[in-house]
């Protein structure tokens, strides 16, 4: 029977793995071994993957790929076996390092979710970002400091299961441990789980670099129960082991202490050990190192044995530095010869020998140090909160009520502290605009740093928030349920299940949602993953959504965004399929995922992780956006010399002066006069009758008696009108000084391209200066919509979005911001092409510059033709 035969509930003892390439190798790595109980824990919706544990962790398969492990119920007697504890001693570790440089490189390398990245941020006080869920560290992170006397520089390397490099992170950590060979490398193990992480220090011991075992969550094995002699462990396998608390701080000075011991050749534990494969590996693996020494030179220096188990496994990377050797094909008989001898002589592969064979190690080391306790906390806990959370009926409704809320929250919740600090932005705005005199200077100020900046500040709030949720799936280990949960909809439309991380990610930045595709062991899903990241809604494009549904549709505006959100991860999902049967019709890639416990992300860290993302926010602020908003400012103040349609200053004058006569006249109510009502009479004459707006044209204004009081509601009604009317002549001859600057004459160019799709010249220069960043959509609406230094009370730039017309044209008098033309905009905003530093991420991430341009040309021709039909179509109703 095969493992796909089990039920929910059922254990069983695997027998066999069958299967080829990465697939086999990885899930031997991740425990899959001859011997091993296996659990099925749950199945996911429409017959997704299915959730198992084994060696204290869960992992998840599709069906089909556990149909090629066979399992019985039962442990056969043909593969019972004790694991004893053999190594090969050597000599004491006699570290080189005892030169008098004062200066150590170390290097920290574990499996995801071991708690290394947050380790490395306590030992360097540094702030990168961790998640609980694989994939987070992508790239290699750097720091060096000081520390008694030496100068320690730490390197953080992305997690990985072993060192056989299926994926890019997993390569970036092979080529730098070959590479850079640093002086210690710090292997994070997770407490909860030595078995399975130990399997990467065995390979580390094969490589004879000087290691060190930090025992990280070191709280949850005294939670359990568990007992573990850490210094019998310690000298059974010649490496000295730590117990830390990485999220608390806890062991980092032992660790730092012991990392100078090492390094200063006085920690009794270190020694050379040996992996012990076997009487008939080891033959093997010693008549392949001793032909190796006659490389030894062109090896640098490097472990022999490690090249030597590395080719007996067939390694790819192994076998391509060995083939650069010269007179390296009279050595390749031989290691075809000795693989074909170990598989004739055990009927099993040499990479699944090997791999048991380390597993051995592990286990035979651990059975003679671990008592494991009754009760697993942290597991049981988890398994209450996956029967809801990844239910097999009720986890998608709940992942979409969850993804429903935050958007609604970030807007909703967002509102408040939005509405404070526009409020503060125009305070700034109203008073240095009345300390400035009027000039060049006083625009560029407020129209062009305060106008832009101000406009895109206001949102800090609603960004916050959402990275405020997002950090919090993160930590507790829920992203990794929506890869889990979500891989049969993503298999069906060609995307593997582990893209659908990447693409929440998306929603809070497109670039290291393009990084994160690392994560992924095939070239093609990596592709095909980065190719549809641009339409998952990033944080840059929400302060665009909040403030054109607020304007054009203020009481459905969460919804409208939840929409945008959802209208975006199905262009994903339709394009998947599009380039799924045209550009990447290849064979697919297994999908084996580890499922971390859920752990309770602590306060200050969900709290860091959020201010991080809002400085980053900030930070553009203070540089591509107020760039941006200055360059977009000045292409629309320049040229000066605009001819205009009407004397504007002459005719402002005019009000102006209007509004001086009617202020001047003296007004007294005389309540009991017989005049009739409305009418403004001479004080020294009787008989005549004036209207109010005769008098103006009196030179000196003399006071009058009203009756009635209406007298009084014409002199209001008259200033106020021209009050208006200044209001309108300003805003006319800002339109056209706008229309004759080089902004409006680049607007009036790609007008013609824009107006099928509702846009009139403005919206198409926000975007246009959208792809240098999302939020300059916003900024150069702030500075195109300027409010008139006239008006006593600032206006919104929603409300004033809300008030444009078109002042020219068929469409002349008609407002702009339709909710059609809304809706248009919005689509657009969503579909067009990635700002510039995503395409530049792309194109280094995927590893040629054709994909970035493709992406940027085909995300903005989809765009226009989505807006095109959602405009016309709409026109016709």
């Amino acid at each position: 029977m095969t493992l796909n035969d089990l039920q929910t509930g059922d254990s069983a003892v695997i027998t066999r793995i069958h299967g080829t390439g990465a697939f086999r190798k990885r899930i031997t790595e991740m425990g899959f071994i001859r011997g091993q109980t296996v659990t099925v824990v749950k199945s996911t919706p429409f017959k997704g993957p299915v959730e198992y544990r084994i060696m204290s962790g869960t992992v998840s398969l599709r069906r089909s790929e556990a149909m090629l492990i066979d399992v019985t119920v039962g442990m056969p007697k043909e593969i019972i076996k004790e694991h004893p504890f053999r190594p090969i001693y050597t000599e004491s570790a006699g570290t080189e390092n005892g030169n008098g440089s004062r200066k150590i490189t170390v290097a920290m390398v574990g499996n995801p979710n071991s708690g290394k990245t947050t380790l490395y941020n306590r030992l360097s006080k540094s702030n990168e970002r961790v998640a609980n869920y694989a994939g987070v560290t992508v790239g290699l992170k750097e720091t060096t400091f000081d520390y008694k006397g030496y100068q320690i520089s730490f390197t953080d390397l992305p997690g990985t299961y072993s060192l056989s490099a299926y994926s890019e992170d997993e390569v970036i950590v092979r080529n730098f441990l070959n590479g850079k060979r640093p002086d210690i490398v710090v292997n994070v193990v997770d407490a909860g789980n030595p078995e399975r992480h130990m399997y990467l220090t065995t390979q580390l011991i094969d490589m004879g670099v000087q290691v060190i075992i930090a025992l990280n969550m070191y709280d949850d094995l005294k939670a359990r129960g568990d007992k573990l002699d850490i210094s019998m462990l310690g000298n059974l396998i010649g490496i000295p082991i730590v117990p830390t608390i990485g999220r608390r701080g806890k062991g980092i000075y032992r660790l730092l202490n012991r990392i100078i011991e090492v390094y200063e050749d006085r920690e009794p534990v270190t020694r050379h050990t040996h992996i012990n494969y076997g009487k008939e590996i080891e033959l093997s693996i010693n008549r392949v190192e001793k032909e190796l020494e006659q490389y030894q030179e062109q090896l640098a220096g490097q472990h022999l044995r490690y090249y030597a188990v590395r080719a007996l496994e067939r390694d790819d990377y192994c076998m391509h530095i060995l083939g650069q050797m010269s007179d390296f094909e009279d050595l390749r008989p031989l290691i075809t010869d000795e693989v074909n001898r170990l598989e004739g002589l055990f009927k099993e592969d040499t990479e699944t020998l090997i791999s048991n064979a380390r597993y051995a190690f592990v286990a035979g080391a651990l059975k003679e140090t671990y008592q494991k306790g009754t009760q697993d906390r942290a597991l049981s806990r988890t398994q209450k909160i996956d029967r809801v959370m990844t239910h097999k009926y009720f986890s998608f409704p709940i992942f979409l009520m969850i993804l429903f809320g935050m958007f609604h929250a970030t807007f909703s919740l967002g509102q408040y502290p939005m509405s404070w600090i526009e409020a503060g932005v125009d305070w700034l705005g109203n008073g240095l605009s009345g300390l400035l005199p009027e000039g060049m200077v006083h625009d560029f100020l407020i129209d062009g740093v305060i106008g832009g900046v101000g406009g895109v500040i206001v949102f800090l709030p609603n960004i916050m928030i959402l990275f405020l949720i997002i950090s919090f799936m993160e930590d507790t280990g829920y992203m990794a349920r929506t890869a889990f949960i979500m891989d049969r909809v993503m298999h069906i439309f060609g995307l593997h299940g582990k893209s659908f991380i990447p693409l929440i990610m998306g929603f809070g930045c497109n670039v290291p949602a393009m990084m994160a595709t690392r994560m992924l062991e095939n070239r093609r899903d990596r592709i095909l993953t980065m190719m549809i990241i641009p339409f998952m809604s990033c944080s840059a494009r929400l302060p665009v959504y909040i403030l054109i549904a607020g304007a054009v549709f203020p009481g459905q505006a969460g919804n409208v965004i939840f929409l945008m959100y959802l209208i975006g991860i199905l262009f994903s999902i339709v394009m998947a399929l599009i380039f799924k049967t045209t550009l990447f019709r290849k064979s697919e890639a297994p999908f084996v995922m580890e499922l971390p416990p859920y752990r309770t992300p602590g306060l200050r860290m969900v709290l860091r992780h959020m201010w991080l993302k809002a400085a980053l926010y900030l930070k553009k602020m203070g540089g591509i956006i107020l760039i941006a908003s200055i360059v977009i400012w000045a292409l629309g103040y320049f040229p000066r010399n605009v001819e205009l349609s009407k004397d504007y200053d002459a005719l402002i004058a005019a009000e102006l002066t209007k509004i001086e006569q009617v202020q001047k006249i003296s007004v007294n109510d005389n309540s009991e006069s017989d005049l009739p009502g409305g009418t403004v009479v001479d004080q020294g004459q009787d008989t005549d009758e004036q209207p109010l707006d005769e008098l103006l044209s009196a030179e000196e204004p003399s006071e009058v008696i009203i009756s009635g009081g209406t007298a009084e509601d014409q002199k209001q009604e008259i200033i106020e009108g021209s009050r208006s009317a200044i209001t309108e002549l300003e805003t006319a001859r800002s339109n056209e000084q706008q229309a004759g600057s080089y902004i409006g004459h680049l607007g009036r160019a790609i007008e013609p391209v824009i107006s099928p799709l509702g846009f009139d010249w403005k919206m198409g220069v926000s975007l246009l200066a959208g792809f240098a960043a999302k939020e300059v959509v916003v900024s150069t609406m702030g500075v195109l919509y300027q409010v008139s230094d006239s008006e006593e009370n600032t206006v919104s730039l929603q409300q004033k979005l809300r008030e444009q017309v078109y002042t020219e044209g068929e469409l002349k008098g008609q407002k702009v911001w339709t909710p059609l033309a809304g809706f248009s905009f919005l689509i657009f905003v969503l579909l067009y092409l990635p700002c510039v530093s995503v395409v530049v991420t792309m194109g280094r991430e995927s590893g040629s510059w054709k994909w970035a341009g493709f992406v940027v040309f085909y995300t903005t021709f989809l765009a226009w033709f989505a807006s095109f039909c959602v405009y016309q179509i709409g026109s016709l109703f």
